[in-house]
């Protein structure tokens, strides 16, 4: 059974991605697909936990599911079988392989995943993964664009044209996720309550409305045009913009402005320690950047590098003070 699994087409792991799909449609898919031999256990536990995600989620946890599932057939190991020790070697085998800490904790947390909703769906007596040992992760320490950098990278996008200009606010004033910016179209813009907005489908298909500061707006009104529909952001080609491409543009407008390699993700970092910066409550930053967790929000008020509000300079004026 486990040499089938391995192979996700043949087992009919080719989820349609689309985003109102439910997970009973996904797992009818994996049951009905003509290529799939008749699913085992595991296949049918496989298929129900990622029935619950899509897009790159998905893409990112069938790989993971992909390579321990590799690792239990060449250990001639029944997946469902599988006790906390087990999950400890697998573990183990990670680390052997010199694996980033970072990798080995989101390859084991998808494992995890697969064992709790197994339990919970009765396919499993107990989860066995509950008290694996995961890897110490630290916070990362690389520092984000400071509110200079973001004038810089601003500034110099304007001088590439107004679709690289409207990529740069859209990241970089309002905080969108690169895969958010591609996918704006026009017939999404509108007024509310006397701002500007924009209706985006967010991660993990969730729909938001943002509000558009004014230059935003103004940046977005000029590539829009006469224009009633269709892609806010396009290519040369008229076509829409691709993450691909919009990497590209991001690393070039970096280069122009003399920062060095950027990426996107950077832009919408240094928008949300901007705001913490300017002294936004943690809760509205959290609300801004869309995260759901709060503590996802306080890993970038942990990068952000104002040395101004170091202890040691509250010690120094105190102690002068004093």
């Amino acid at each position: 059974m486990l040499g089938t699994v391995l192979s996700m087409s043949n087992l009919g792991f080719r989820l349609r991605r689309r985003s109102q799909m439910t997970t009973v449609q996904a797992i009818s898919d994996v049951l009905t697909h003509e290529s799939a031999s008749l699913p085992g256990p595991a296949d049918l536990a496989a298929a129900a936990f990622l029935a619950r995600y899509s897009n790159r989620t998905f893409e990112a946890y069938r790989h993971d599911l992909r390579t321990y599932f590799q690792w239990a057939a060449d250990a001639s190991l029944e997946v469902l079988s599988a006790t906390r020790g087990h999950i400890e070697l697998y573990r183990a085998t990670l680390e052997e392989r010199g694996l980033a800490p970072t990798t080995i904790d989101r390859r084991l947390s998808t494992v995890c995943g697969f064992y709790r909703f197994a339990h919970i769906d009765g396919r499993i007596a107990s989860n066995p993964a509950q008290y694996v040992r995961r890897p110490r992760i630290f916070p990362n320490e690389v520092r984000g664009m400071d509110r200079g950098e973001l004038g810089a990278f601003l500034f110099a996008s304007e001088r590439f044209g107004r679709n690289h200009a409207a990529l740069a606010v859209l990241l970089g004033l309002n905080g969108l996720r690169v895969s958010e910016a591609c996918a704006t179209n026009v017939e999404d813009l509108g007024m509310e309550r006397g701002h500007r907005t924009l209706r985006i489908l967010g991660k993990g298909n969730k729909p938001a409305v943002i509000p558009l500061v004014p230059r935003t707006a103004r940046t977005i009104d000029l590539v829009v045009g006469e224009r009633s529909e269709g892609a806010i952001l396009c290519r040369k080609d008229g076509n829409r913009l691709d993450r691909r491409t919009a990497h590209r543009w991001v690393r070039s407008i970096g280069r122009r402005a003399g920062l060095g390699h950027i990426h996107p993700h950077m832009l919408r970092s240094a928008f949300i320690m901007a705001a913490l910066d300017a002294g936004v409550p943690l809760r509205d930053v959290q609300l801004a950047a869309r995260h759901e967790d709060p503590r996802t929000t306080t890993i970038y008020d942990r990068r952000r590098a104002n040395f101004d509000r170091h202890a040691a300079y509250v010690v120094v004026a105190f102690v002068a003070g004093g």
